[in-house]
């Protein structure tokens, strides 16, 4: 059967259901196009024989009655998540190589409900980076192209593997992680849907450590339902993550399409900020539109302390990366380049084996972490974060939800800020305060710029309230009704 790509996860699932066709039909329609996509270099690992033995799994078990919540859906993985058996590499060439003897608390909740694995997705080494362009595996082209342009386009990071595999119809929706915007922004630029969750709503055991405090996991998908479909099976309390949230997983597929009559939505003014472009500016004024015409009453909200959000982050970030990524040594897994003695070992295999984004940033989480300069940066930047996190609460009070831009431009060319990592950095200037925060927040598909390339729309929700947000993302959804696609080219 022809053209099952296409659908949505809600009407795969529901096809599924209907016995309209199998996994392994559907199954093998993806991994058609997954090897058709060579161009996107979405993929680092494709797993074709995996995903057909789980898809034959499947139809087995829908065939006895005994179908779980994802039974028989194609997804692709991050290469963040460790697999077992299968290749796990962070997007690193240190962990080249290393196949895990276990699996993901967040894989094995896709597995346990029936899910299929493609493969792994590209991404930006150890999730270090806005654009993709960090990996060891080499770029990930975005299947959006500006009019009249064949320049390849970032498909953002670092989840841009799991963005380009979703807008260019390789997988229904794929795993991601967020630590400073990277399911929001890469959702952004490549017209698709991804809500970073609650801080421990998704256990981080067996995902790959970038900054513990920062990091978590979340789903990427065509519509606002998908990812509430994915992120119910996906969420759950872990007892291996000491940070996991020992709290009730609610139906958030029930959410979407609820009326947001009456819900107060917060617009910060301190997310104006000079030099937006003024197509973003009127992409927020008609998100704030859409919204007063569903029901909702619009608040401003000063978030004051936003300006110091970004140095706050990579202070934070980086010292905790310095920290996690210590145990790349040679020793147990992964790369080992040997030395003439033990040191060199060590040195060589980490000169060798980590990118230059990630040496920057284990040098500078090194040097705010060392005696003289902990207090005078790390332990001031945790106080900034706290001081942000307060704004939120204050933030609450009066309104139910935030709506902001979610990235300060549409999709850039590869090679274009790369040699300018502050540049870079501030591709996440919207998105970074949630993660510092630890609240929920979605990026929605609103529109398309003049060159024809889409542009987002974030929510920001209060702990625990990611209800509130599909509920929001999915009247912006119908709202703008966004339906372009990338015009095939790979």
């Amino acid at each position: 059967m022809a053209g099952l790509t296409g659908l949505s996860l809600k009407a795969a699932l529901d096809g599924l259901a209907s016995k309209t066709f199998s996994s392994e039909e559907i199954t093998r329609d993806h991994i058609a196009a997954v090897e058709a996509s060579s161009a996107l270099n979405a993929f680092v690992v494709e797993t074709p024989d995996k995903a057909l033995d789980m898809a034959r799994a499947s139809d087995a078990r829908r065939a006895s009655g005994d179908a779980g919540p994802l039974d028989g859906a194609p997804l692709g993985i991050k290469d963040l998540f460790c697999t077992d058996g299968v290749e796990s590499t962070a997007g690193s060439m240190i962990l080249r190589g290393f196949r895990p003897t276990y699996e993901s608390t967040v894989t094995s909740n896709l597995w346990r409900d029936g899910a299929v694995m493609l493969g792994k997705l590209n991404m930006d080494e150890f999730a270090m980076g806005s654009s993709n362009e960090t990996s060891a595996w080499g770029p990930v082209a975005n299947p959006w192209r500006a009019q009249g342009s064949n320049a390849n386009l970032t498909p953002g990071g670092s989840s841009g593997g799991s963005a380009a595999a979703v807008a260019a119809e390789l997988c229904l929706g794929a795993t991601a992680t967020d630590t400073g915007g990277s399911i929001r922004q890469p959702a952004a630029f490549t017209g698709t849907v991804g809500i970073k969750p609650t801080y421990g709503r998704c256990s981080r055991w067996g995902i790959v450590a970038f900054a513990s405090s920062l990091d978590q996991a979340g789903p990427m998908a065509r519509t606002v339902e998908d990812t509430a479909i994915l992120l119910r099976s996906m969420a759950g309390h872990d007892p291996k993550d000491s940070t996991s949230i020992n709290a009730e997983v609610p139906d958030f597929a029930s959410f979407c399409g609820k009326s947001v009559k009456g819900l107060r939505i917060g617009v910060p003014k301190e997310y104006r900020v000079d030099g937006m472009p003024p197509e973003i500016d009127a992409l927020w004024e008609q998100g704030i539109a859409w919204l007063k015409d569903a029901g909702c009453e619009i608040v401003e909200v000063s978030l004051p302390h936003t300006r110091y959000a970004l140095p706050a982050y990579y202070i934070i970030a980086p010292a905790e990366a310095s920290s996690n990524l210590a145990r790349y040594d040679g020793m147990r897994y992964g790369l080992r380049v040997e030395g003439g003695n033990l040191t060199e070992t060590y040195e060589n295999t980490r000169a060798q084996g980590f990118g230059e984004e990630v040496k920057r940033r284990i040098l500078i989480g090194t040097y705010v972490l060392s005696a003289g300069y902990y207090d005078a940066y790390y332990l001031k930047a945790l106080k900034v974060r706290r001081r942000i996190a307060d704004d939120f609460d204050q933030a609450w009070q009066t309104c139910d939800a935030l709506l902001t831009p979610t990235a300060p431009s549409a999709a850039f060319a590869l090679g274009e800020k790369s040699d300018d990592p502050v540049a870079m950095y501030l591709n996440d200037i919207f998105t970074v305060t949630v993660n510092l925060a630890g609240l929920p927040g979605m990026s929605v598909p609103a529109g398309l710029d003049a060159q024809g390339l889409p542009l987002g729309l974030q929510l920001i929700g209060r702990n625990l309230d990611e209800g509130t947000l599909f509920s929001l993302g999915s009247a912006i959804e119908k709202a703008a009704d966004f339906r372009a696609k990338p015009q095939k080219w790979w």
